[in-house]
């Protein structure tokens, strides 16, 4: 299976474009959310109509994934939370997100919402629980914020990621969680786009500006992750320890595609 994980567009046109472009390359898409800008001087509802477009075109060219963040929240729930219901009823339109899962052969996704208070964080609680019951070969997870005292949550002067993570991720050992929210990371020192805590991968691409996003692409038949942003390239391999520094990818593995290797922002 081949997927392509970025986070944090923020109703950048070019990046949709340029993930729409390649989709049809990859089993799965994974959009881990910050769909939206709320900085943006383009009206939020204007850009859910936009967003959801994009998304309409994308799910046709591949199995797309995601997940609410802090910026697409629009509405709240009955004890007065914030919530992503926009994103919520895209589940209606073929495209699994906040609170469902979604199982691809051997592999079970389960998408996140991004949580506001305590209503909703039992709820990621529960579902998470309820689908441990359940838990084939593989598990993956689509959450906005990586854990917290990662280096995929690194700012610069201190961690921002969630602390219910990092006690979900001690308790339920996923394979991989799929991550964005804080921008920085994988560009800073002790910071990254690629963590381990036990036996799960956490994968944050990062964000930059233009086409394309900072992102990463995951063979799971190769066992590797491969990031690409206009600062560079490195690799990890899933079967194998975590060293670092993450040496720089200084040649593409065999197994990306021509257009993989044509579409790489990094210099050579």
């Amino acid at each position: 299976m081949r997927l392509l994980a970025v986070a944090d567009l923020h109703y950048s046109l070019p990046q949709y474009d340029w993930v729409v472009s390649v989709a049809e390359d990859f089993d799965v898409v994974v959009v881990a959310g910050d769909h939206l800008d709320l900085s943006s001087m383009v009206d939020f509802r204007a850009q859910v109509v936009v967003v959801q477009k994009y998304l309409d075109r994308l799910k046709t060219k591949a199995q797309l994934l995601t997940c609410s963040g802090n910026h697409d929240l629009d509405s709240r729930n009955e004890a007065g939370e914030k919530v992503a219901r926009w994103i919520r009823e895209l589940g209606r339109v073929g495209v699994p997100a906040d609170g469902q899962s979604l199982l691809i052969d051997d592999t079970l996704f389960t998408m996140c919402a991004w949580w506001d208070g305590p209503a909703e964080r039992a709820a990621i609680g529960e579902q998470l629980r309820a689908e441990a019951e359940r838990r084939p070969a593989k598990w993956i997870w689509v959450y906005h914020a990586p854990p917290d005292k990662s280096p995929t949550s690194w700012g610069g002067s201190r961690s921002f990621g969630d602390a219910e993570l990092e006690k979900w991720v001690a308790e339920y050992q996923p394979d991989i969680v799929f991550s964005g929210h804080v921008h920085q990371s994988p560009f800073i020192k002790d910071g990254s786009w690629a963590d381990r805590i036990g036996d799960t991968w956490i994968f944050n691409a990062g964000h930059q500006y233009g086409a394309p996003p900072a992102y990463i692409i995951l063979d799971t038949d190769h066992q590797t992750a491969v990031w690409f942003s206009a600062a560079g390239s490195q690799m990890v391999r899933l079967d194998q320890p975590l060293v670092r520094p993450i040496e720089p990818l200084r040649a593409p593995p065999d197994w990306l595609t021509s257009g993989d290797r044509a579409r790489d922002p990094s210099p050579a």
